[in-house]
């Protein structure tokens, strides 16, 4: 294969540093790269010498295959009881006027709206309130499994669970098992930030610790469950805590298995209280997709998500290491659009991802929430139609 071919050539330079030729053939090889080694791609990898990497992991993990999803987003909220320095969309009880806080009536008539169409995922993930517990959630993932049961839930990042179960004095394990009971069938995976105090405290000291976030995830895997990882990179973090947060996430797969797929996040600086701090150059954001592709073996996928990265970058991510790009139709995200990413009002038909994927040589798969196939874009002809049809696509996971 092409991506196997780039791979030798490179192994081949003379140029190369020992280090990072030994990395490179413990790639060829399929052995997996040290703490030390990952520093090393951060401090010394080019982004041609990555990408060549990454692009061979992926290519022998999933050839042209990039997937994409039909699903829609509730945010119950944007206000929130914690204050995190990075973010642009919650508002403090204080900002009370800037914000939203939808009943349960308000977010079952948000389901219903989507009756006959086309989708296969629900994401609900937003602030934290108190009114927003466990017998709340409960109730709302109940009344959607009963109005829509083919319908994946997939809800709350492990920031909102670990509150709700406080409130509630239950542990992780009970909390965990009422949810996945009342419906709940995946986790996504924000709220993760970067797990290392140095730096978590400094941004999000008030809501639950790194480790607190994995052992949610951890008592979810233990009940059969499936979910999703994030890192925020690209603020005041160095590489070794990028590498720190990635090699916690690959202990916990090999513990358990139950990530699906590992999401970067760009941070973005609008209308927050890190201004100050300038948002990382896409070279480097392709850098961070193709050395979190090659550090993170154990992980089935990487994903971009292109409303918040743009078009163009999620087109240029897929020869590093990505093969999810997520999409989405009709802007019922807000968490990234506030925050000063380029798509204000992220919107793609059906037809424009598939477009998008093929344009850069890639093979587009529709696929459900836990990666089975639903339909393959890859000789698909779309009909000329007399007006634009659209199709509800995904947010993030």
């Amino acid at each position: 294969m092409e991506a196997e071919g780039n791979l030798q050539l490179l192994l081949q330079n003379p140029d190369l540093s020992a280090d990072l030729k030994h990395i490179a053939e413990k790639v060829l090889n399929n052995q997996r790269i040290t703490f030390d080694e990952g520093v090393i791609l951060y401090e010394q990898g080019d982004l041609g010498y990555l990408g060549v990497l990454a692009n061979y992991i992926r290519e022998k993990r999933h050839g042209h295959k990039t997937f994409f999803n039909r699903n829609f987003h509730i945010e119950p909220t944007n206000l929130c009881v914690y204050d995190c320095k990075f973010c642009s969309y919650s508002r403090l009880l204080k900002q009370k006027s800037e914000g939203w806080e939808y009943t349960m009536d308000e977010m079952f008539n948000m389901v219903t709206k989507y009756d006959g169409e086309p989708v296969t995922e629900v994401h609900i993930v937003g602030g934290v309130l108190p009114q927003y517990d466990v017998p709340f959630y409960q109730e709302l993932f109940s009344r959607i499994k009963a109005h829509r049961p083919e319908l994946h839930i997939k809800a709350l990042t492990p920031v909102e669970y670990h509150y709700i179960f406080k409130k509630a004095k239950i542990d992780y394990a009970t909390g965990m098992r009422l949810m996945q009971e009342a419906g709940l069938q995946s986790i996504p995976g924000g709220g993760a930030e970067i797990f290392h105090p140095e730096v978590r405290d400094q941004i999000s000291k008030d809501k639950c610790t790194g480790d607190q976030w994995l052992a949610i995830h951890e008592e979810w895997h233990k009940l059969g469950g499936r979910s999703n990882a994030t890192m925020l990179y690209g603020h005041i973090e160095k590489y070794w805590h990028r590498v720190d947060h990635m090699e916690r996430l690959r202990q916990l797969q090999d513990k358990t298995g139950g990530f699906q797929t590992f999401i970067p996040l760009k941070f973005r600086n609008q209308d927050n209280q890190m201004s100050h701090v300038p948002e990382s150059t896409v070279v480097e954001d392709l850098r961070n997709y193709a050395v979190s592709r090659i550090y993170l073996d154990n992980f089935d996928h990487i994903k971009a998500y292109w409303a918040m990265i743009s078009r163009t970058t999620a087109q240029l991510s897929l020869n590093f290491g990505v093969d999810d790009i997520d999409g989405t139709l009709d802007d019922t995200t807000k968490i990234y659009s506030m925050a000063g990413a380029e798509e204000q009002h992220p919107g793609m038909s059906t037809k424009q991802l598939v477009e998008l994927i093929k344009n850069v040589g890639r093979q587009p798969i529709e696929r459900d929430t836990l990666y089975n196939v639903v339909a393959d874009f890859t000789d698909f002809e779309f009909p000329e139609e007399s007006k634009p049809h659209y199709y509800k696509l995904p947010v993030i996971n």
